[in-house]
Order: structure tokens, then C-alpha cells, then sequence
């Protein structure tokens, strides 16, 4: 597959809906893949790799929610961004979507704009500002060229977003971010995302940073934000 445009790999089982998506992603200059079912976006995930994925919660075979937890688990997929795209609006739907890894989630129905402008925000922060460097803080290296996160010489799992979260943190150690400040910086200041979301990637960040164990370097500041030491 031509790789000259950005690759969105769309799993929806509604026709309709899988037509409106395609139809204006594709003239706002992305190629696009298309998948009816969870199975079939696994395995084209892995075929193709795209550069952003949008699932659909309940699709038949495989859910959006077991696709999605199978990519954070799969060290060669992990760095894709996906987007969960669900008409299940509840908080607790939300943060559980975010909490088993996606990056963002979008509630049907919403406006192409809104649509376009949170698949372009997830694809700035794939990678950090500080390309091409090497991050260290005490045990940990950040490496965003190769977009992979060491602690004491082992391989972590981490998403884009925790990725970019880490970067923040680590460019700046010891400086209070509020919740805000994170939001306009990681998620950018055109789409609207709840405050939550930022709590919810920072618990993915800690977890992913102690998966085999070692102190926890983030440090919640009682009504203000999050630091790293």
C-alpha cells in the first residue's frame, strides 16, 4: 500500500455509517481501510499497520473494546492511536474505553468536523516534539525516535498518548502540570476533551511504568496536577 497519505483503518459495521466516514476522510486527504467486523480489523491492522484506527464498539466477532486491548498488548501495534467510536455516552463507558487503551473517544452522532479534527489531533501526537532524542530520567529512557520506552534496560508497553505524556514530563522533571496545561499540550486546544481523560492516561502511565516494578516517579499534586519527582 502507497504510504504518500496517512492510512485510517475504519471498523464500523454499519454501511451507512462506514460510507459517510470513508467518504470525507478520504477528502481530507487519508487513504482509508475498511473493516465490517472486529476480526477483520485485527488482521488488517496487522497487514497494514494504518497510522490511526477507528472502532466501533460493538462490532460483531471481535468488540472494538476486545480489538483495542488486543493492539496495547502487541508490541509491533501498540503505538497505533485508536479512536473508540460508540453511541454508549455514559461516563463509565468512556473511561472504561480509555482505561483498556484508547486514546480518544467520540460519541455518536457527532459532526464530521468534530470527527476530523480529533483524528488529526491524535496523529500530531504520535510522536513528541523532541524527535530524534533520547529522554533519561534516573532508570528511564525515552527514546522518540524509535518511539520506545525503557526502565532498567526493559522493553515498557505504552501508548502514543502515555508516550507523549511521558515526554512531557520528563523534558521538564519537577514541574507541576495542572490538568489543563496537560490537556492543551498533549491533546491540543481544538477539540474539546473532558478532564477526566487526563486522569485516566496518567493511571495508564503509572501502571505501564511499574509493570516490573521500581518506585513510582509520578507524583500527584493535591489539587493542582501531576509531576514527575
Amino acid at each position: 500500500m502507497e504510504r504518500n497519505l496517512p492510512v485510517v483503518l475504519i471498523a464500523e459495521d454499519d454501511q451507512s455509517h462506514m460510507e459517510l466516514l470513508s467518504y470525507n476522510l478520504e477528502n481530507s486527504g487519508f487513504k482509508v481501510i475498511k473493516a465490517s467486523n472486529g476480526r477483520d480489523a485485527l488482521d488488517l491492522t496487522k497487514e497494514f499497520k494504518p497510522d490511526i484506527v477507528l472502532l466501533d464498539w460493538m462490532l460483531p466477532k471481535l468488540s472494538g473494546i476486545e480489538v483495542c486491548t488486543y493492539l496495547r498488548a502487541s508490541q509491533y501495534l501498540q503505538d497505533i492511536p485508536v479512536i473508540i467510536v460508540s453511541a454508549r455516552e455514559d461516563e463509565e463507558d468512556r473511561v472504561h474505553g480509555l482505561e483498556i487503551g484508547a486514546d480518544d473517544y467520540i460519541v455518536k452522532p457527532f459532526s464530521v468536523s468534530e470527527l476530523l479534527a480529533r483524528v488529526k489531533a491524535n496523529l500530531r501526537r504520535t510522536r513528541p516534539s523532541s524527535v530524534g532524542q533520547k529522554l533519561v530520567y534516573k532508570d528511564i529512557i525515552l527514546d522518540s525516535e524509535q518511539f520506545k520506552v525503557y526502565r532498567d534496560g526493559k522493553l515498557l508497553k505504552l501508548g502514543p498518548t502515555e508516550f507523549n505524556l511521558l515526554a512531557t514530563f520528563i523534558e521538564k522533571p519537577g514541574r507541576v502540570w495542572s490538568r489543563d496545561q496537560l490537556l492543551n499540550r498533549i491533546w491540543g486546544r481544538d477539540i474539546y476533551v473532558e478532564i477526566r481523560t487526563v486522569d485516566v492516561h496518567i493511571g495508564r502511565l503509572r501502571k505501564a511504568l511499574c509493570q516490573y516494578g521500581g518506585e513510582d516517579y509520578l507524583r500527584t499534586v493535591r489539587g493542582t496536577g501531576y509531576a514527575l519527582g
